[in-house]
């Protein structure tokens, strides 16, 4: 079994780049073998990321988080 967990420590919301998320709110999609977690500057910016409504909800998210290349910049 392959187990994926990508981390984000960029606020998706304002892009500023957490440096010790220890503290910060997340986010976290997916189940306990494929997830992301994104983290945020603050409360605000979190709820605000949970209220945006998703354009296209992804059915699989494996299928998402299974690049087979390991190249997760695009």
């Amino acid at each position: 079994m392959n187990i994926t967990h990508i981390i984000s420590t960029a606020d998706p919301i304002n892009g500023v780049y957490i440096t010790d998320p220890n503290y910060r709110p997340q986010i976290v999609e997916g189940d306990k073998a494929n997830d992301l977690t994104n983290y945020s500057e603050n409360c605000a910016t979190s709820q605000i990321g949970l209220d945006t409504p998703v354009k296209s909800p992804e059915r699989d998210l494996s299928k998402t988080l299974s690049n087979s290349t390991d190249d997760y910049s695009s």
